[in-house]
């Protein structure tokens, strides 16, 4: 707990690897791979529970043997094709609330309970939404971005993040009822904001994925249409 707000962490672990079969039960330096990160979890004086989520009854058994609560993930939750956010949305909604929530990788295991201390101490001093951890980069700068002293992620993110947050703002505008009146313009500018993102993502496929368009292919065309008009 900090500043009287409960801290969750979740360790994702399904059993169906695929590169490496087992791996987070794979021994590391007389552990189980997982053993590492369940152990910093719970040595860190912030967090109040530590759940590990899986399908498999090995790697629940042993997340239990040392320490960690558990959950069972559905079979469906557990695919090759399922991220770390449906085993995040299944935990939370399976348990009571908490205030933050900590995404520990079973992968990491040198990532010590003192990272995680100070992650969630600089979470609290930005007064942040959210915190990830990065590294020093090893490979081509072109598949890299820059963070500025702030630590913000506004600038790797760049017109893509901006357009992202017009388009909450026009969301929110719609949904408050303030576009009554201007629907044309309001759809209109959806569409500009909605489509640099398109074009941002098709460049760069490390893009946060696009929230569906709220207008099929005609609606779309029929806005350009009427804007058009209006020239």
């Amino acid at each position: 707990m900090i500043d009287n707000k409960k801290v969750l962490a979740i360790i994702p672990a399904r059993g169906g690897s695929k590169r490496l079969p087992r791996k987070n039960i794979l021994p590391l330096i007389g552990k189980p791979l997982i053993a590492w990160t369940i152990e910093a979890g719970l040595g860190c004086k912030y967090i109040d529970k530590v759940i590990v989520s899986s399908d498999d009854d090995e790697i629940l058994k042993i997340s239990q043997n040392f320490g960690a609560d558990i959950i069972k993930r559905p079979e469906k939750l557990a695919s090759d094709t399922s991220s770390s956010f449906d085993a995040l949305k299944h935990t939370i909604e399976s348990i009571d609330r908490y205030d933050y929530i900590i995404l520990l990788q079973a992968t990491s295991p040198l990532r010590h309970y003192k990272h995680i201390d100070e992650a969630i101490e600089l979470l609290i001093e930005k007064n942040a939404n959210a915190i990830v951890s990065v590294c020093e980069m090893d490979h081509s700068p072109l598949w890299s971005n820059k963070i500025d002293k702030n630590l913000s992620m506004h600038k790797v993110l760049g017109t893509f993040f901006k357009q992202f947050l017009k388009v909450e703002k026009l969301l929110k505008d719609m949904n408050s009822g303030k576009v009554q009146k201007n629907k044309l313009l309001f759809w209109h500018e959806y569409l500009v904001c909605y489509n640099q993102m398109r074009k941002l993502k098709a460049k760069n496929p490390f893009l946060p994925t696009l929230p569906k368009c709220l207008l099929t292919k005609e609606q779309e065309c029929a806005v350009r249409i009427q804007m058009l008009s209006l020239n």
